[in-house]
C-alpha cells in the first residue's frame, strides 16, 4: 500500500468513503493544487470542496436529501465535478448519464432511475423534450445558481458510509436495455485504490485525463486516484487526437488512461520530431492489442504500457504488471482484492489453464462491487449465479497465470471505447414500418484498436422498398452517435434456432457480404 493510501487508512476498507476523503486532503492540503483545466484554470482541495458545498447547497434548496436519485447528462468537467461532489456531500445517489444517448434509450434510463431531478446542460435539453420528459422535475443547469456563500454551506454534509449508494452507471444490455450498475462507494473508491498501487501513482506525478466522466474509468479510475493520492489532474473536456501529443508535453504529464479507439486515434496522427519529447511514463488501456502496445513503447518511448480488464459491474481485477509487456494479454489477477477464474458457460465448473471459458470475477472486500442492477432483480441474479459474477465475457489463462480475452459470449458490441447494446439497436430498428426483423452484431473493425463495427441484417416487410439511408436518419434519432450501424444487409431469411431465435454467430461469420449496405452519410 502506498504512502498516501496508508496516511488516510485505506488499509480500512470502512473508510472507502468519497466525501470523507475529500473532506481529510481538503483539510490538511487547501492550497493544493489537484486539477488543472486545459483553459489553465486550477482548483486547490479548497476550491473543489467549496464548490462541492455549493452545489450540495442548491441540491438541498430544491428538495433532495440523502438517498435521493438525481440524474446528470453533462459534458462540461467544471460543472460536472462539483455536482458530483455535492451529491456525495448529501448521500445522493449520482446517475451518470452518457451525453450522446437520445429518444428511447435516454427514457428508458432516466424512467429506471426514477430521478428526483435532473440537471443538464442546455444543449441536451431539446432531446429531454423529445421524449416529452416531465418539466417538473427536469432543471436546467444555472452555472451562477452554484454560487452561494460558503459560510451557507457548512451543515450540508451527510455522514455516509461505505455501504452507501454512491452513483449508477448505466452499462449496455445484451438480451434487453441497458442496465443500472448500483455502486456503493467502497466499489467507487476501489476503481482509484486499484490505480493508485498498480500504476504506483506518485505525488509528484501528473495525470491526463481525456476520457468522459460520466465513465467510471475518467471519473473514479483516474480523477478519484488522483485527490485522494494528491495527485494533479489535467482534464481537457473530450479527447482530441491532434491535441493528445500536444497535452501530455504541454503539461509535463506522467500517467494517463486511454480505451482502444483512443489508441487507434492517437497512433494514426502523423509521426513528428516530438514525439518523444514528453515525460509520459504509463499509459493503462483496456483493451490493448499488441500492435498500439508496440506503438506507444517504440514509437513514443513510453516505458510502460499496461492491460486492464474490467468491467463497470466488477471494477478493474485484472492489471498489466509494471516492467511487463502485456503481448496482447489483460493483465494479472488483482488478487488482493479479487477472485477471477475460467470457468464453463454451462456448469459454472472451473476451467484448467489454456482452456477458453467465461470470465468470472467475485470481490474479496464488503462492496467493493456493484450491488445489483437497478431496477432489475432477476437480471442481478442472473449475473451472480453460483457465487461468481458472469461477465459475458469468453478468455483463458496461460502459463504465466495471465488473462487472454478471446470474444463476447453476449451479444454486447464494443465500438470506440462504448459498450452498444444490440438490443437497443434492433428496437430502433424495429420501430420502422417497413421492417419485420432486425439482428444486430458486431463486425471486425478494418482499424486496430476501434474492436468493432455495428452491422444490422433486417427482415422488410414483403413488397417494402428498400430505402437503407432513409432508415438511418430514421433511427439516428434513437441511438448515440457511436451506435449507428455502419452496415446494413436486407436478408430474404434469417438463420434460426428450433424455438425461433435468430442465429447471432451465423450472421457474424458471413459478416459483410456482397449485398451489405455501407452507411457513407
Amino acid at each position: 500500500m502506498t504512502n498516501s493510501l496508508k496516511e488516510l487508512n485505506l488499509n480500512d476498507h470502512k473508510n472507502w468513503i468519497i466525501s470523507d476523503l475529500i473532506l481529510k486532503q481538503a483539510k490538511k492540503f487547501p492550497k493544493f493544487n489537484i486539477i488543472e483545466f486545459i483553459d489553465n484554470e486550477k482548483w486547490t482541495y479548497e476550491d473543489i470542496l467549496s464548490k462541492g458545498l455549493k452545489a450540495s447547497f442548491r441540491l438541498k434548496k430544491n428538495g433532495l436529501t440523502n438517498g435521493d436519485p438525481i440524474v446528470v447528462m453533462i459534458d462540461n468537467p467544471k460543472v460536472f465535478i462539483p455536482i458530483w461532489l455535492g451529491a456525495c456531500f448529501l448521500g445522493i445517489t449520482f446517475v451518470a448519464l452518457n451525453t450522446a444517448l437520445r429518444g428511447d434509450v435516454l427514457k428508458h434510463q432516466i424512467e429506471i432511475s426514477k430521478p428526483k431531478l435532473i440537471i443538464t446542460e442546455n444543449i441536451y435539453f431539446k432531446y429531454f423534450k423529445k421524449i416529452n420528459w416531465g418539466k417538473k422535475n427536469l432543471y436546467i443547469l444555472n452555472h451562477d445558481k452554484f454560487l452561494l456563500s460558503k459560510e451557507l454551506l457548512i451543515s450540508e454534509i451527510h455522514q455516509s458510509k461505505m455501504e452507501d449508494i454512491s452513483c449508477v452507471m448505466f452499462t449496455s444490455g445484451t438480451s434487453g436495455p441497458a442496465k443500472g450498475v448500483i455502486m456503493p462507494n467502497a466499489h467507487c473508491v476501489l476503481f482509484a485504490i486499484g490505480t493508485i498501487e498498480n500504476y504506483i501513482l506518485d505525488k509528484k506525478d501528473i495525470f491526463y485525463i481525456c476520457l468522459p466522466l460520466f465513465h467510471a474509468n475518467g471519473l473514479f479510475m483516474q480523477l478519484l486516484a488522483c485527490i485522494i493520492n494528491r495527485t494533479k489532474a489535467v482534464i481537457r473536456e473530450k479527447f482530441s487526437a491532434s491535441n493528445w501529443l500536444n497535452d501530455i508535453i504541454n503539461y509535463k504529464i506522467t500517467h494517463t488512461n486511454m480505451l482502444g479507439a483512443v489508441a487507434s486515434f492517437v497512433v494514426a496522427q502523423s509521426q513528428t520530431k516530438f514525439d518523444k519529447r514528453h515525460k509520459l511514463k504509463v499509459i493503462g488501456s483496456a483493451p490493448l492489442p499488441k500492435e498500439p502496445e508496440n506503438i506507444f513503447r517504440k514509437r513514443f518511448g513510453v516505458k510502460e504500457v499496461l492491460p486492464l480488464y474490467g468491467m463497470t459491474e466488477v471494477n478493474i481485477p485484472v492489471y498489466g504488471k509494471l516492467g511487463k509487456k502485456g503481448n496482447g494479454t489483460c493483465g494479472e489477477v488483482y488478487f488482493k482484492y479479487f477472485d477471477v477464474e475460467v470457468r464453463d458457460t454451462n456448469t459454472d465448473e472451473k476451467l484448467k489453464n489454456g482452456s477458453v471459458g467465461e470470465i468470472m470475477v467475485r470481490p474479496k472486500i464488503s462492496f467493493g462491487f456493484m450491488q445489483g442492477y437497478l431496477g432489475m432483480p432477476d437480471k442481478s441474479f442472473e449475473a451472480y449465479r453460483n457465487f461468481w459474477f458472469h461477465t459475458g465475457d469468453a478468455g483463458f489463462f496461460n502459463k504465466k497465470n495471465q488473462l487472454i480475452f478471446v470474444d463476447r459470449i453476449k451479444d454486447c458490441i464494443r465500438r470506440r471505447g462504448e459498450n452498444i447494446s444490440s438490443y437497443e439497436v434492433e428496437q430502433a430498428f424495429l420501430k420502422i414500418p417497413q421492417i419485420a426483423e432486425a439482428a444486430a452484431f458486431a463486425v471486425p473493425a478494418k482499424d486496430h484498436g476501434q474492436e468493432d463495427e455495428v452491422m444490422v441484417a433486417l427482415m422488410i416487410i414483403k413488397g417494402s422498398k428498400i430505402e437503407y439511408s432513409k432508415w438511418i436518419n430514421k433511427v439516428s434519432a434513437d441511438l448515440a452517435k457511436f451506435a449507428i450501424p455502419l452496415y446494413l444487409r436486407v436478408m430474404k431469411n434469417f438463420p434460426k434456432t428450433q424455438t425461433g431465435k435468430i442465429i447471432k454467430h451465423a450472421l457474424r461469420t458471413e459478416g459483410i457480404t456482397n449485398d451489405t449496405w455501407k452507411n457513407n452519410l
